[in-house]
């Protein structure tokens, strides 16, 4: 199946959020800033995909240049509601996969450093 792909702009915020949809997993790529701001447009977002029904939800950080606590607190609330759907976070560097490390965050919520990893681990 072709990706399905839509783009959606959370205002002057600085939140892009972009979801494609691959073999009924829902690829949601952000980029910008996720904090106390815009963290609630990333739970939107978040809960949208899941309205979907989709098999699971990869969350992509590649492009967020800050991941404050409050975007860790949604990625672990949206974690939580998202049962059964599997959710994972692709995400590697300092200002994203660092603060899931260092909180524990990838504990509670599966942590890939690549797409490929994360659609790999979905496979299992």
């Amino acid at each position: 199946m072709a990706p399905m792909a839509s783009k959606r702009r959370s205002g002057a915020s600085g939140l892009d959020v972009s979801t494609s949809t691959t073999d009924g997993v829902a690829i949601l790529s952000v980029s910008g800033t996720v904090d106390l701001l815009t963290a609630p447009d990333l739970a939107r977002h978040i809960e949208t995909a899941l309205a979907e029904a989709p098999r699971a939800v990869v969350v992509r950080l590649d492009d967020v240049d800050l991941l404050a606590s409050s975007g860790l607190r949604v990625l672990i609330q949206a974690h939580r509601s998202a049962e059964p759907t599997r959710m994972i976070v692709v995400a590697d560097g300092p200002a994203t996969s660092r603060p899931m490390e260092i909180t524990g965050v990838h504990r509670i919520v599966p942590l890939y450093p690549t797409l490929d990893d994360g659609l790999a681990a979905l496979q299992e």
